[in-house]
């Protein structure tokens, strides 16, 4: 009765955390929005809406074999269909059973709830996630974090453990890396940790030995008969091998360092702002917080020394902890560039290891008796996650200024302005945008509107880039017209502007073409001053069927109707403006509607570029 009692309390508990933490995990993350997808995530699509199974999941000869992210992406994909609104909840949610999963490891380690509910809510206000919700490929991040941090817990799980079940753990731990490599090559470099901990156990089992160097070297091997190498790719197309320096490699290891302990040390195209811009409250929350971490990690040494703890394990999973924080900077050190996204790994394993500290030290004072000395620890995890909060909540605020923050809320805008107010309606459609400061690719142009169609063509739709409006020419129903307002990193749409700029119906003209048996249409003539009507009657021809065209007010041309389909041009001065009267003695018997007072007579088509 009594465990069932506490099995019931701990379930009920993980679900006030869970509660916690989807409140929480969808509160810091309101501001964040796909709408439109674009350069890498574009990209990805095309991939995905183009390329057979196989080839989107198995791509023989690229740069990069990441099967394991390339098929949960495909599952992604065709799950959200053509609903891209649905990539940020998505997003958030995996973030949050990460968050979750946290919980569990931080209460496994320190044997308490509440810190574990600590560990989770520090990750989820995390500056760090900004990619992993934002973006399509967040979900590569997002499994790549998952998975490392399950091998540091496998293995500290192996390192303190015991019986057959240790094993296990050790065997996850070399599954898991394996799979990892194929999520993000990065994390091969935790190699050696899995040999660190068989050295610091004194394993003689050669099996034990046997599993990572397999895990190692069967992912070589696929690497090798897929991509054609071993080195893995670098950042932005670059080779790691002709960019990395050992100059290089140190100042971006110790800026990641700072960023562990809160402190932006990149430039704000990567992390919202830099350290030195920021206000002074800021910075004092900062230096308040850190104060707290060291006081933390302070006590932890001086219990161990204090109490003359000798066990190694203890210290050896300390090494295990900075040895996997430290080869996660490494392998982040050796690129281009440094993105708050390869620190927030890094980070997560620091906030576990203050738990596992957490949970040593009342280990020890369990064992003397002092169990609620304890407890000025947890306040001083308490005050540090206070002390954090707010800064983390206001580098968040600082998402605009990071380098592909513009472009996506670009192409949010064009996919609102488009597909968000016309729907299936976009489709078919010629797109004219004014200007092009933006730099739209013709491969962005080409695929955009394409993830919209659930039948992923999009046919027959087309964006050109024009200098001014006039370019357009009249503005038919198959005609958008968007303009660029690069200092609000938006589209608008201007299509209504335009078409009453070129082409005004004062009665009896419809957008759709159809005319009355009397029309009169105010126009604007284009560059050419060329004006080209086309009239097109949809029945049977009767005799005696005419049509008189009035250009302001004088008669220009007389149609007699001797086929169903009559052209005329009339010649005007460039961007002159014209009144056009157009009268008809005919009309379309038995139509199944009227529009105004005068009945349907006769199809125009107008061109006046």
């Amino acid at each position: 009765m009594e465990k069932e009692t506490k099995i019931l309390l701990r379930w009920k508990t993980d679900l006030i955390v869970l509660f916690i933490l989807i409140s929480l995990g969808f509160w810091v993350n309101q501001g964040m929005e796909i709408s439109g997808l674009y350069m890498d995530d574009l990209y990805l699509w095309s991939c995905y809406g183009e390329q057979s199974f196989f080839q989107f999941v198995f791509p023989i000869g690229s740069t990069r074999f990441r099967f394991l992210y390339y098929l949960a992406a495909w599952l992604e994909l065709a799950l959200i269909g053509n609903h891209i609104g649905l990539i940020v909840p998505f997003n958030i949610l995996l973030n949050i059973g990460v968050a979750f999963t946290l919980y569990r490891m931080a209460r496994h380690f320190s044997h308490s709830a509440y810190m574990g509910a600590m560990v989770a809510i520090g990750f989820i206000l995390s500056r760090m996630a900004y990619y992993q919700i934002g973006q399509l490929y967040g979900l590569m991040e997002t499994m790549a974090l998952w998975m490392a941090l399950g091998i540091l817990y496998q293995l500290c799980k192996y390192l303190n453990g015991e019986g057959r079940a240790q094993a296990k753990c050790f065997v996850a731990a070399c599954l898991l890396y394996a799979g990892v490599c194929f999520v993000h090559e990065r994390y091969m470099v935790l190699l050696p940790l899995f040999f660190m901990v068989l050295l610091f156990h004194r394993s003689r089992d050669i099996k034990m030995w046997l599993w990572p160097a397999a895990s190692f070297g069967v992912v070589q091997l696929i690497r090798y008969l897929t991509i054609g190498g071993l080195m893995p790719a670098g950042t932005g197309g670059t080779n790691v091998a002709d960019t990395w320096s050992v100059k290089t490699a140190v100042r971006y290891g110790l800026s990641q360092i700072a960023y562990l302990f809160g402190i932006n040390a990149g430039p704000e195209h990567l992390n919202g702002q830099n350290f030195r811009q920021s206000p002074m409250w800021i910075l004092l929350l900062v230096a308040a917080a850190d104060v707290l971490l060291l006081t933390m990690v302070g006590a932890f040494v001086i219990n161990l020394v204090r109490h003359k703890i000798r066990q190694p394990r203890i210290w050896q999973t300390c090494v295990l902890f900075v040895g996997f924080i430290g080869g996660c900077i490494a392998c982040s050190s050796v690129t281009i560039r440094v993105e708050m996204r390869w620190i927030y790994v890094s980070y997560t394993a620091a906030l576990l290891f203050l738990s596992w500290m957490y949970g040593v030290i009342t280990d020890l004072l369990m064992k003397k008796g002092q169990l609620l000395h304890a407890v000025p620890y947890l306040l001083v995890v308490t005050a540090y996650l206070l002390a954090m909060a707010p800064v983390e909540l206001y580098y968040r605020q600082m998402y605009p200024n990071l380098y592909f923050w513009p472009d996506q809320q670009r192409y949010n805008s064009l996919a609102e302005e488009t597909y968000g107010t016309y729907g299936d309606g976009i489709f078919g459609k010629t797109i004219y945008i004014v200007g092009n400061q933006y730099e739209m690719s013709d491969f962005t142009a080409d695929t955009f509107f394409k993830v919209f169609d659930p039948n992923r063509r999009a046919e027959n739709t087309r964006v050109v880039h024009i200098g001014d409006i006039w370019k357009a020419g009249l503005v038919t129903e198959n005609v958008l017209i968007l303009q660029e307002e690069p200092e609000f990193n938006r589209f608008r749409d201007i299509t209504e502007v335009v078409r009453s700029i070129r082409c005004t119906s004062n009665y009896g003209y419809y957008r759709d073409g159809w005319m009355d048996e009397r029309a009169e249409i105010r126009l604007m003539a284009g560059e050419t001053g060329k004006v080209e009507m086309s009239f097109f009657y949809p029945r049977d021809l009767t005799p005696d069927q005419w049509l008189t065209v009035y250009v302001n007010g004088e008669a220009s041309h007389y149609l007699e109707f001797d086929e169903n389909q009559k052209d005329i041009s009339i010649q005007l001065h460039p961007y002159e403006r014209v009144t056009l009267k157009i009268e008809t003695n005919f009309y379309v018997p038995e139509a199944q509607e009227q529009r105004g007072k005068d009945r349907l007579a006769v199809l125009l088509t107008l061109r006046a570029d």
